[in-house]
């Protein structure tokens, strides 16, 4: 009975354990119930690290297609801003950087085509050092198409065929013709000359190579037969040497079969036949030089057929027993 009245008495009485409080309003001098949860399992630590509620548009505030548009292009459009006005101050360098592109592609693109085409019969360095000739050879006719004033192409290479250089305008006469055509073998002779005296410093065979290939290069272009070197030069001379060209030219074939010397002696055949026909005004004022020009284009070209044939000579060098060559 005792236990039962001290706990009727209990300031706790008629509330589940841990849901009644107290406290005191002073101020009034009464007192009253606070209602509290102190149930909750304090034993488990708090969870840190969550990831806060993520922001979500009131429904029917979600961009549209042309505000999502905008917000893409804007940082586009101030990049590009940005662009123009740095390239207004650099154009100066980069216009003829642009301009300069199609030389590259035209003649960088293909003498990289030709020097893997040669480098799978002859080697990497060697294949490298045949094309560079054949590179010098034609800018001995660009530098003197340039010289005299004619339009040109860039050099244009042809994998086991050479290289070609446009003329943009016909040479006004043979003796403009005869000089574009002496420019290349000249420089290219030059070259020729330039490998065999580095073989002569380092003793490296493969300059020797060069050396001997490149003066046999230039001989063979100046065969007086068109469309080679020669057979422009001889404009200058008579044109009646074509005749002595397609015998050469002839004579290789039938010893030495190959697809190149029957292409020469094909595009030589209507400059060959225009020689039978009657020409105009024109055409024969075309072949008019003055003798001393005659005399000094004569000179140049076989004063440089005999210095190949003897540089051919000089650098020609014999298979070693067993080489299998």
């Amino acid at each position: 009975m005792a236990s039962a009245l001290r706990q009727a008495a209990s300031p706790n009485a008629g509330f589940p354990n841990g849901y009644f409080g107290h406290c005191h309003e002073v101020s009034h001098g009464r007192s009253f119930a606070v209602m509290y949860d102190d149930t909750t399992d304090n034993s488990s630590p708090p969870v840190y690290g969550q990831p806060p509620p993520r922001y979500q548009e009131p429904p029917g505030m979600e961009p549209n297609t042309c505000q999502r548009l905008k917000k893409f292009l804007a940082p586009l459009g101030v990049a590009l801003l940005l662009f123009v006005k740095f390239f207004g101050k650099i154009k100066f360098l980069i216009l003829p950087l642009l301009k300069f592109l199609p030389v590259v592609f035209k003649t960088g693109g293909t003498m990289l085509l030709s020097i893997a085409g040669y480098a799978m019969v002859w080697g990497v360095w060697f294949a490298l050092g045949f094309v560079l000739l054949i590179f010098v050879h034609e800018c001995g006719h660009l530098l003197a198409a340039k010289r005299i004033g004619l339009k040109v192409g860039v050099p244009v290479f042809i994998p086991f065929m050479g290289a070609v250089i446009a003329l943009k305008e016909a040479p006004r006469n043979a003796w403009i013709e005869a000089q574009v055509g002496i420019g290349g073998p000249v420089l290219g002779t030059l070259g020729a000359a330039v490998c065999e005296s580095i073989f002569q410093l380092t003793g490296n065979f493969l300059f020797r190579a060069l050396a001997h290939v490149g003066f046999m290069l230039n001989l063979f272009n100046l065969a007086p037969i068109s469309p080679l070197d020669g057979g422009r030069v001889v404009t200058a001379l008579s044109p009646w040497l074509w005749l002595v060209g397609v015998g050469v030219v002839a004579v290789m074939l039938f010893n030495y079969p190959n697809f190149l010397l029957l292409l020469v002696l094909l595009f030589s055949l209507p400059r060959l036949f225009s020689l039978f026909r009657s020409k105009t005004e024109a055409e024969r004022r075309y072949f008019e030089v003055t003798p001393a020009q005659r005399w000094f284009m004569a000179a140049l070209y076989f004063g440089l057929v005999v210095f190949l044939v003897w540089g051919m000579e000089a650098t020609y060098v014999a298979p070693r027993a067993g080489s299998g060559m």
